[in-house]
């Protein structure tokens, strides 16, 4: 198959992006999927629920966003994993401000992406948690947008602002920019507003909306401080089986759309 390089990106923080992330690339390296995450968050969360320590990185994807370094040379292969990290640290906020001097800025990432493509099957983008450069750069990059969302009262009323952001990038820098589909996470079915919000949900975006439901379960929440995704932490928790029903669900659609 060819490349799908997915963004997960929502300008709210705490809404499970970088657990949805690291926890993919999981899920597919599992499958036995060539995979790479690509981490473009100057708070490094996704390096450290690899078990990367950002503080104690020399090279990162500042450097390689800023063209001083070759990619291939920057990434990494994490301890114990089976997928490839390209990693980042605080230097990210240097190097987004270093990007506005430059010409075609937002094609930072697409450019140096571009000798990997032929050897990984996916490619997952963890954003910073607001519209910036760096989300720019990854939703310029990217095929597709995964959203992860909380099902609260805000969740409806930030989807509005990202997905006129997303409107905005496929009519300016990459036009065949998609929504790969919204997750509900850290949900609780117990909870009647998390219940309405998410039918909504469905009224509103129908099949884009997964069936699949990643609830909240304190594995998840866990498994970053061992430096660890949540199918390698607890392979049987509620947590990792909705990642990997994720996956799954990913694949079925993926196909579908190809043989259509």
């Amino acid at each position: 198959m060819t490349v799908r390089i997915i963004a997960i990106a929502n300008q709210k923080g705490g809404v499970g992006k970088t657990t949805t992330c690291v926890n993919l690339a999981a899920a597919f390296a599992s499958m036995k999927y060539p995979v790479l995450l690509v981490d473009l968050d100057p708070q490094g969360n996704a390096s450290t629920g690899c078990g990367i320590d950002p503080h104690r990185l020399h090279v990162s994807a500042c450097e390689v966003l800023l063209g001083e370094r070759d990619i291939g040379e920057t990434i990494l292969r994490p301890e114990g994993l089976d997928f490839d990290l390209l990693p980042a640290n605080g230097d990210l906020t240097a190097a987004e401000v270093a990007l506005l001097q430059q010409e075609e800025r937002e094609f930072a990432l697409k450019k140096a992406l571009q000798p990997l493509l032929g050897r990984y099957a996916w490619i997952f983008i963890d954003c910073p948690p607001s519209l910036n450069m760096l989300t720019l750069n990854a939703l310029a990059a990217a095929d597709s947008v995964l959203i992860p969302m909380q099902c609260e009262y805000y969740a409806l009323e930030g989807l509005t602002g990202l997905l006129n952001t997303i409107e905005q990038v496929r009519a300016s820098v990459n036009r065949n920019l998609e929504i790969e589909g919204l997750l509900r996470t850290m949900y609780d079915g117990r909870n009647n507003l998390a219940t309405a919000v998410s039918d909504q949900l469905i009224e509103n975006f129908g099949d884009r909306v997964y069936r699949t439901l990643v609830p909240r379960n304190i594995r998840v929440a866990e498994a970053p401080s061992y430096g660890l995704p949540v199918l390698l932490y607890d392979p049987n928790s509620k947590g990792a089986l909705a990642h990997l029903s994720l996956a799954g669900e990913m694949l079925r659609r993926y196909e579908k759309r190809n043989s259509a």
